[in-house]
């Protein structure tokens, strides 16, 4: 009989070797994912782009620079998945449109997600970025529109907290909405730091 730590290892090459969409996927498969059956904090995030899918790493662009300072968190204890898991929407870059990325591939999440949250119960929260992650996630609760949903993050507590895309291109919104930073980024700091003690 495998051992967990087998069985773990297998269901995650499993969801690496994954191509139920490859043949939408312009530049092909490559599922970009960070768990660990130890995680405390899980990240929850749309797609990865180009250059998350060229370098394997989740969250290696700008928009993960911003989520990181959001966090309060340094890159060695960002990437120690130990810490925080990272679990797209979709697992593969879905390729481009006219206003930017793609949605996530619909097939990811209900054929991963379940399973991978199986083999992380000690996650104490899970950010929730974007209205993809959030429609998925919070249903019928979520607001009637993203900004309100970030606005009521509280409502949601303990187990999740939404957030707006990190994204360069959300400098408007961020403008627009200068209590994010004010009232949401130290709470959500204090939540991390929280749990990593």
């Amino acid at each position: 009989m495998l051992s967990e730590k087998r069985e773990f290892e297998n269901h995650i090459h499993q969801i690496k070797d994954c191509k139920i969409c490859e043949k939408y996927l312009p530049l092909g498969a490559n599922p970009v994912f960070s768990v660990h059956q130890k995680s405390k904090i899980l990240i929850i995030g749309q797609a990865p782009g180009t250059r998350v899918h060229a370098t394997g790493i989740p969250w290696n662009d700008p928009s993960g620079d911003n989520l990181r300072n959001w966090l309060g968190m340094e890159k060695e204890v960002f990437y120690d998945p130990e810490i925080v898991g990272i679990m797209p929407m979709g697992f593969c870059y879905p390729g481009r449109g006219k206003g930017g990325d793609l949605p996530p591939r619909i097939e990811c999440a209900p054929q991963w997600h379940a399973s991978l949250l199986d083999w992380m119960p000690n996650i104490q929260l899970t950010l929730l970025i974007g209205a993809y992650a959030q429609k998925y996630y919070l249903g019928a609760s979520r607001k009637k529109t993203l900004t309100e949903t970030v606005k009521s993050f509280e409502a949601y507590s303990p187990d999740f907290f939404p957030l707006v895309h990190p994204s360069p291109r959300n400098r408007l919104w961020m403008r627009n909405n200068p209590w994010f930073e004010s009232e949401v980024v130290p709470q959500l700091r204090e939540r991390v730091w929280r749990i990593l003690g």
